[in-house]
């Protein structure tokens, strides 16, 4: 079972705008402290943001390079995943595969693909159908 992830952002309020509702969209309540964001859920796994150093932002990120590609959420159904598409496009935020949505992983895999403000690929999955 996974305890938490960190994600060190490129600037934390920037960071907080978008990962806040998309969260809370998800069932997670957000905890703000000193230095970052906790987002938690039924007393589960946790996911923080911290601002990264400023020294350390020049080697920028890319899901292609070595390290994380993307994260990936359960959602509660194909509904809470076209709720959450459309948030994301309502707000400005790249939505991937557009032209491929929701199958573009493949038949019968129902998802939304998206980025964050640091282009981090985020992806939320419908359940499977009954």
């Amino acid at each position: 079972m996974l305890h938490h992830i960190e994600l060190y952002v490129s600037d934390l309020e920037r960071s907080i705008a978008f990962w806040t509702p998309f969260m809370q969209q998800l069932g997670y309540e957000a905890d703000r402290w000193s230095d970052g964001m906790n987002y938690t859920r039924d007393g589960q796994a946790y996911f923080s943001l911290l601002e990264a150093d400023r020294a350390h932002l020049d080697a920028g990120y890319h899901r292609k390079r070595v390290g994380l590609n993307h994260l990936a959420f359960s959602g509660s159904s194909r509904a809470q995943v076209d709720e959450l598409a459309r948030w994301v496009k309502a707000s400005g935020y790249p939505l991937l595969y557009e032209s491929r949505y929701p199958y573009a992983a493949g038949p019968g895999h129902y998802a939304m693909f998206c980025e964050d403000p640091d282009r981090i690929k985020l992806e939320v999955v419908a359940p499977a159908e009954d």
